[in-house]
């Protein structure tokens, strides 16, 4: 959780685009961020794959008025509705985007090519059915906002206790350079969505890169199995936690859409 998820970029600029609240340039830039090119394939109508102006038209036109994230775990179809076998495409991919309005959903599937330094990402989405279905275990922004801030006080508490809270050259240049993205405009999320998603969604950020650093860290000063796995219990709830509150975030347009809130 270093970094946004695809799915989350795609479904936020989607969602502006289809409110008609950015132009499909600027929404389509969003969308690939650093990647070279984004494409879609499966989609009703279209015999080969599209790029994304023309697909998210297209899912336009078959009545999708809205997109949701997912971001499915072992154990945890997070903002997943199924059927099984996108369920399982999704969560092969830990993510996916799921269409509100018709029962369209797209899997991501990444390619890598080129030397380390100059890598060439190019990132095709399968578009294919899902289940019209409220997804699974997605909180509201309120309950996010609250569970999160519970959880990171606890693993808090613990991490320091076992010594193992991130630190050292490694753990600082991944502060920096989360930081560094932080100020470059703030647009966590697209035009269109409640200032508390951008909230909740920067505060789920910063507890995911934490929890990252925290693992990558090696074990500290946690130096039994039982410390060892203290230090596990402590940070898989709030991992999850974490997750929710990122899905909670992104699909809280469609959620007040919904609700009948613009």
């Amino acid at each position: 959780m270093l970094s946004e998820p695809r799915s989350g970029r795609l479904a936020a600029w989607g969602n502006a685009l289809l409110a008609g609240l950015v132009s499909p340039d600027d929404a389509v830039l969003a969308m690939v961020g650093d990647d070279a090119v984004h494409r879609v394939e499966g989609l009703p109508g279209e015999s080969g794959p599209v790029g994304l102006t023309l697909a998210t038209g297209r899912l336009r036109s078959l009545g999708v008025t809205g997109l949701r994230v997912a971001l499915p775990a072992p154990g945890h179809p997070l903002g997943l509705s199924g059927p099984p076998e996108f369920n399982a495409r999704a969560l092969d991919a830990e993510e996916a985007v799921v269409g509100f309005g018709a029962p369209y959903g797209l899997v991501p599937e990444v390619y890598e090519a080129g030397p380390d330094g100059d890598v060439h990402v190019e990132v095709v989405w399968h578009c294919l059915p899902v289940r019209e279905a409220p997804p699974a275990d997605v909180p509201s922004l309120g309950e996010a906002e609250r569970e999160l801030a519970e959880a990171l006080r606890e693993a808090t508490e613990v991490l320091s206790r076992l010594d193992v809270a991130a630190s050292g050259p490694v753990a600082e240049a991944a502060l920096d350079a989360y930081r560094a993205r932080a100020e470059r405009g703030r647009e966590l999320l697209a035009p269109g969505y409640p200032p508390r998603a951008v909230r909740v969604l920067e505060l789920a950020q910063r507890v995911g890169l934490l929890i990252s650093l925290a693992y990558e860290n090696g074990h500290g000063g946690a130096v039994s199995a039982s410390e060892i796995a203290a230090r596990g219990q402590a940070l898989r709830p709030v991992e999850r936690t974490a997750r929710r509150a990122q899905v909670a975030a992104y699909n809280s347009a469609v959620e007040e859409r919904e609700r009948g809130g613009r």
